[in-house]
């Protein structure tokens, strides 16, 4: 099998912040040895494309690669771009292998395959590579990748394959819909870091003996530095203290564990600085109350998965009681979706509805009626057809004043996850699902916060074992991942539809087709005036195989 390959093709490059281009000439790699080269059948254009365009070089992901791979290796790939090199974006990809080195195993030529974007285990300085930011990713007609880079340490493959049934769409839209599923179903941790660092404060009297039970308990961690005064039963604890006298004097490379005892907001906000990726920060109140918002990094609870508990009483063991196992919703919740209506949050609704937990009530906020009322006519019918109660709502004119257990944040502003705390039911998880910035905090009434037993958690990216389960139900067909496709576009149209995506212009998932060479950004509902023969494909107005098989027959007759 062969397949003709050209010298150049059309790519959309992102060469610095803000600056997108569609280049009609960018070179065709030639394969190494390792190497695969993939034709484009179609990618998703993601709200996480608009954090790349801004940030570029500072992007968590843009970063060059710390560890796990050779230098070598690195610099004979010329799709790796870290730091300040152009980049192509797009991440929610399906291509077909056209051209594979002879050492290339595990694929087949002229294969189709769902790209799994997220390499965990070749870190950058606060995150880890990935496909469509240090790596060029889906925006062009030709991509290459390497398969030094997308097998991970237990020889798993980041390319599953996917059936020509399929339409591309469907697949490349398996990716958003795998994130969607990881912030539901990661597993939180519930216990101190086995072996890990740990870093107290002690700005109250801290009851020796319960915290000798939370270390005896919890396997105790391995370093601890103490800051305050120690109990007299520390002796008596089995761990090595490192005692220190001012709160600059820890490590600045960040622990696993942090507890506070006390409650003042200037202590509370300096501590998050030193609570390290995946860290925990347990605030003990021991009856007091900070009295005032706090300044928070949340930002760092999506790409740094940092958690924060806390007690109003005396002992850190009763934080840890009260985190949950995992992100899920549970029976009886009521769920408030903030900013349903876009691409992501129309997949959080339907996810929702359709997951067939017991008595849930799914709210969904927009600001937008038209999106709003496109995504309740996909959701209503879903929901009654399961006994689900379903309310959808704008909030400034009708806000619902009900508590919620469960919100799900679609939207990158801090301001939304302190005002989720207020409006929070007891035990409620705030899911910060939109990436803030890392760096970027904001004030939270954690006074509210730990009354309420309220957990702030957040994903980025999804892992394989999401991408697989997630492809497994749309290939039983028993997940349809076209109903979020809002818009269609060739290159010509991607630099507008990120646009779009940045101006929530469009009520749900632009597809791009980088074979549909002068397609410019076309809305769903107004596909009749430009292509009535693909408009008359839509099922119910809703995007589908047959209607992407029309698609691609004109552009291939044009």
């Amino acid at each position: 099998m062969r397949f003709e390959i050209p010298e150049v093709s059309s790519a959309v490059q992102l060469t610095g912040p803000d600056e997108l281009t569609l280049n009609r000439n960018k070179a065709v790699p030639k394969v190494g040895p390792e190497q695969i080269l993939g034709k484009v059948e179609a990618v998703g254009l993601c709200f996480s494309d608009l954090k790349l365009l801004k940030q570029f070089g500072a992007h968590a992901r843009k970063q060059d690669i710390l560890s796990g791979i050779s230098r070598d290796v690195l610099e004979e790939i010329p799709s790796y771009v870290p730091d300040d090199e152009p980049t192509v974006p797009g991440h929610e990809t399906v291509l077909r292998v056209v051209a594979m080195g002879e050492n290339v195993k595990g694929v087949m030529l002229g294969g189709r395959y769902l790209v799994e974007t997220d390499y965990r285990w070749l870190p950058t300085t606060n995150s880890n590579a990935s496909f469509g930011y240090n790596f060029e990713g889906g925006l062009q007609q030709y991509v290459l990748m390497d398969q030094r880079v997308i097998t991970s340490p237990k020889g798993e493959l980041f390319l599953l394959e996917a059936s020509e049934g399929l339409s591309a769409s469907a697949v490349a839209l398996v990716e958003p819909w795998a994130c969607v599923e990881d912030a539901y179903a990661v597993e939180e941790r519930t216990t101190l870091k086995v072996a890990g660092r740990m870093l107290v404060v002690a700005e109250a009297a801290v009851n020796g003996r319960a915290f000798g039970s939370l270390l005896k308990y919890y396997k105790r961690p391995a370093v601890v530095q103490w800051l305050g005064k120690l109990p007299a039963e520390a002796a008596d604890w089995g761990v090595d203290i490192v005692e220190i006298s001012v709160l600059s004097e820890a490590d600045d490379t960040g622990f696993d564990d942090v507890v506070y005892f006390g409650s003042r907001a200037e202590t509370a906000e300096a501590l998050f600085a030193k609570v390290g990726p995946s860290g925990l920060l347990n605030i003990v109140q021991c009856g007091g109350q900070f009295g005032s918002e706090v300044t928070s990094m949340i930002g760092r609870v999506h790409y740094g998965n940092i958690r924060i508990i806390g007690t109003t009483g005396y002992d850190a063991a009763e934080s840890m009681k009260h985190i949950p196992a995992t992100g899920e919703i549970r029976p009886g919740d009521a769920i408030n979706v903030v900013g349903a209506g876009g691409p992501m949050g129309v997949m959080h609704v339907i996810r929702n509805i359709c997951q067939g937990v017991e008595g849930v009530q799914v709210y969904a906020g927009d600001l937008d009626a038209h999106r709003l009322g496109l995504l309740s006519r996909i959701a209503e019918p879903m929901a009654a057809e399961r006994a689900v109660q379903y309310v959808p709502y704008n909030p400034k004119e009708n806000p619902p004043e009900t508590a919620f257990n469960y919100v799900a944040l679609m939207a990158p502003v801090p301001a939304l996850a302190a005002q989720a705390v207020v409006q929070a039911a007891e035990g409620a998880i705030i899911n910060i699902f939109a990436g803030i910035p890392a760096h970027v905090t904001g004030p939270v009434d954690l006074d509210a916060y730990i009354a309420k037993h309220c957990y702030f958690i957040g994903t980025s990216g999804s892992v394989l074992e999401d991408m697989v389960a997630v492809l497994a139900k749309v290939e039983a067909r028993t997940l349809d991942t076209d109903i979020s496709v809002a818009a269609v576009t060739g290159l010509d149209g991607a630099v507008e539809g990120i646009r779009a995506v940045e101006k929530a212009l469009i009520p749900g998932k632009i597809l791009v087709y980088p074979s549909c060479e002068g397609l410019g950004l076309t809305p769903l509902e107004k596909l009749g005036e430009a292509l009535p023969e693909v408009a008359a494909k839509l099922r119910d107005g809703l995007w589908n195989v047959e209607a992407e098989k029309a698609l691609l027959a004109h552009y291939e007759k044009a």
